[in-house]
């Protein structure tokens, strides 16, 4: 696979079974009285936020490997909306369901999200995801959104049932897809050709970012940061990056597990990457593991 503007591309085909052979793991081992268990996505319980998986890769396969695509943003529904919407109507309809009925679905489906992304071409373009940029991406950043929605949302279960954090084994390739939304938060940043910005992430599935200001914008890349001092530079731990750019936590609980030197807005604006989509702009400054993932 070629590298593009999103920086070099991530395999997340090995992982897809993994991820779900533990996600399985732990429902079959649910007992009927956490089912209702709160989680942190507001209003959501495990069986939701399950169901909610469930409908994902239903919708996925439905839509890319069977061509139905009749879900569309009403007049003037802007797209956070529109999925925040849908993601509700799935969940409301699914609570007149058992947790065994939608887990059983679930396992039926486990596996075929996987067997479709095998059979893509990733290095075509295709849809755009939406938090790194409005134009068409290439297939494995989409095929690597998906792998990190399953992952966030088995973590939310994980917690809520007072299980271990999921193992960064299967979250190395985590930071790296979330970090790919940093050429288009930066899009407004002007700088000179050649300038720099490095972000990065300590601890297991972290490393290193470097974003490179280019005449048509800003590109990314995994590696070596600047010979000189870059414009702006963050750093922080990999939990508290995947919550804070997934929204399942608040900037101004975690400040001390940051550090920041250099421009202070360019620093501000890439602590306010966002690598989910939420229903509205303003959004995506509050808590609340975000549902539109």
């Amino acid at each position: 696979m070629s590298p593009t503007r999103w920086g070099p591309p991530i395999d997340v085909l090995p992982l897809f079974t993994q991820e779900e052979q533990a996600l399985g793991d732990l429902l079959v081992a649910v007992p009927a009285e956490d089912w209702r268990r709160p989680t942190a996505c507001p209003g959501w319980s495990v069986q939701d936020v399950a169901s909610h998986i469930l409908d994902g890769k239903l919708r996925r396969l439905a839509r890319d490997r069977d061509a139905v695509r009749t879900l569309q943003p009403g007049p003037g529904e802007q797209l956070g909306r529109f999925v925040d919407r849908i993601n509700e109507e799935w969940v409301q309809v699914s609570r007149r369901l058992s947790f065994e009925i939608i887990t059983t679905m679930l396992f039926d489906f486990l596996g075929q999200t996987a067997e479709w992304w095998a059979m893509v071409d990733l290095e075509e373009m295709g849809d755009p995801v939406s938090w790194a940029g409005p134009e068409p991406a290439p297939a494995w950043l989409d095929a690597a959104r998906d792998y990190t929605e399953a992952w966030v949302h088995h973590q939310q279960i994980r917690e809520a049932l007072g299980y271990p954090v999921l193992t960064f084994e299967l979250g190395m390739t985590i930071a790296d897809t979330f970090m790919r939304a940093l050429p288009y938060t930066l899009r407004d940043v002007d700088a000179r050709v050649g300038r720099q910005i490095v972000y990065k992430v300590t601890g297991e599935g972290g490393g290193k970012w470097t974003a490179w200001r280019e005449p048509d914008g800003w590109t990314i890349d995994r590696g070596a940061g600047p010979s000189r001092a870059p414009v702006a530079s963050v750093t922080t731990d990999i939990d508290t990056f995947w919550r804070l750019v997934t929204r399942n936590v608040l900037l101004a609980d975690v400040t001390d597990k940051i550090k920041t030197t250099g421009d202070e807005n360019v620093c501000a604006k890439m602590l306010g990457m966002v690598s989910i989509i939420v229903p509205d702009p303003k959004e995506s400054k509050a808590r609340g593991g975000l549902r539109s993932v």
